[in-house]
């Protein structure tokens, strides 16, 4: 009777899982697997908000594997080594995971490799992230796409894998020993006070189903207004695996059905999104340096500023301008800031701050329960217009008229500055007058944003004047 491990990692779920199916088709027997990471930069890319996120969907998997005839098993520390030893323990002939859209993951997968291949253990891995990998949407010479919209033109017109099942009964003969569930303790972390959704998959499933009935075809003339609640929500959802990309697609598809034309739009729209995040996905597979320097080489040795003061003030929500404070607020008690306001905030940080990109990507990552590193780093990029198919840098949002535009009755920034919730909201969308506060415990405008904008349009186009056109 053939023994295999299952590794989990980024797809915390029994339903539709690539990898976990196919164990569970080749092997009598399948042990199921979560290392702790315990890196020393755990501090630096994620914070107590997703990990205590992910604490709750890890246990929330073991119940639905036990359900199932099976456990859990906990390791820790490095992955290749804790992985190695645990099939030395079982004598397991295969090790099962799904492909990592990161290269960081994608470099363990590699020495994983080796050190099986030493022990004379097969290693396989899935698809299962995204719909379609590096290698399946590329242009006619067979070279990667540098731009979104031939890029999202190809994508559509490939056939779209289909989900699996969900496994109902998984044989456990073999218990190896498993170190308790994580905490918070695990990484020296401490709990905050922060407003998380449910976690595991059911809960997920849950969020999908009210997004397909109630928003999905609503979405083209909602999801800009941060007030509505106009959004899937489902981003941290995929981002642990919770629900797959297929099974998600696959309920569009027939939540599309029938639809009206302006509906149609919407469905379009959202697909979209998905596609950027596939997009995104490849950005970091073929170009993995944009993690460090920009996309364009334009754009390297920006005169960025690094005034940790004003970065702060971003941080806490403390900068004058309510539309931002609101957002970074969100992000802080959350873990969740709406799309539109992410595109405010970074732009303030990059255009009207002059801050380095780079800071702001590693505080989302940071805050954001749906941190994923290729869509936060290309959602920076584009911000600061640095990046592939980014924004132009001459495009620079005024705060106030997006907070006009996107949220006239001030409902978003009340809900989320109470100081000013007794404010007309008139007030919230220009800056006050000379020297007066819009509340006694609210900030002036930490800058002017006409004055910075001229300063920012000057900077960029001296830097790029000195060197290479833009890609």
């Amino acid at each position: 009777m053939s023994l295999a491990i299952h590794w989990f990692r980024r797809d915390l779920r029994l339903t539709d899982n690539s990898a976990l199916n196919a164990a569970i088709a080749a092997s009598a027997n399948v042990i199921p697997v979560y290392v702790t990471s315990l890196w020393k930069s755990v501090h630096q890319w994620t914070g107590a908000a997703r990990q205590q996120f992910l604490v709750e969907c890890l246990s929330s998997l073991h119940e639905s594997l036990l359900k199932a005839g099976s456990r859990l098993i906990i390791r820790e520390g490095d992955a290749v080594s804790a992985l190695a030893k645990l099939v030395q323990e079982t004598g397991a002939k295969a090790v099962y995971t799904n492909r990592d859209p990161d290269p960081f993951g994608q470099a363990i997968e590699a020495q994983l490799k080796v050190a099986l291949e030493h022990l004379g253990v097969a290693f396989f891995c899935f698809k299962d992230h995204a719909l379609h990998e590096r290698d399946e949407v590329l242009t006619c010479s067979g070279s990667a796409f540098r731009v979104f919209t031939p890029y999202s033109k190809a994508w559509a017109k490939l056939p779209k894998p289909q989900p699996g099942p969900k496994v109902t009964h998984l044989k456990a003969t073999v218990q190896p020993e498993s170190l308790p569930l994580p905490t918070l303790a695990t990484w020296n972390l401490q709990a905050e006070d922060v407003q998380l959704p449910e976690a595991g998959e059911a809960a997920a499933q849950k969020r999908l189903s009210r997004f397909v009935e109630n928003g999905f075809l609503k979405y083209a003339q909602t999801r800009d207004f941060p007030a509505e609640d106009g959004t899937s929500r489902i981003s941290q959802d995929l981002r642990f695996g919770l629900l797959s990309i297929r099974k998600v697609f696959a309920a569009l598809e027939v939540g599309a059905r029938g639809a009206k034309v302006d509906q149609a739009r919407s469905a379009q729209i959202y697909n979209n999104e998905l596609c950027w995040r596939e997009f995104y996905f490849q950005v970091l597979w073929n170009k993995p340096e944009v993690l460090d320097l920009e996309y364009s080489p334009a754009y390297r040795k920006m005169p960025w500023s690094y005034d940790t003061a004003a970065f702060e003030r971003w941080c806490v929500g403390q900068t004058g301008f309510p539309i931002v404070d609101a957002g970074m607020r969100q992000l802080f008690q959350t873990g969740f800031m709406h799309n539109r306001v992410r595109m405010i905030v970074a732009m303030f940080l990059t255009k009207d701050l002059h801050l380095d990109w780079r800071m702001g990507e590693r505080w989302f990552m940071k805050r954001l329960l749906d941190g994923e590193i290729a869509s936060n780093n290309g959602g920076w990029q584009w911000s600061a217009g640095t990046g592939t198919d980014a924004a132009p840098y001459f495009r620079i949002q005024n705060p106030w008229s997006q907070s006009l535009r996107f949220d006239a009755a001030g409902t978003y920034i009340k809900q989320w500055i109470p100081e000013l919730a007794h404010l007309p909201s008139a007030l919230l969308h220009k800056p006050p007058p000379p020297g007066l506060r819009l509340a006694d415990n609210y900030p002036l405008p930490m800058v002017d944003h006409a004055r910075e904008r001229d300063i920012a349009l000057f900077t960029y186009k001296r830097h790029l004047s000195s060197g290479p056109r833009p890609e």
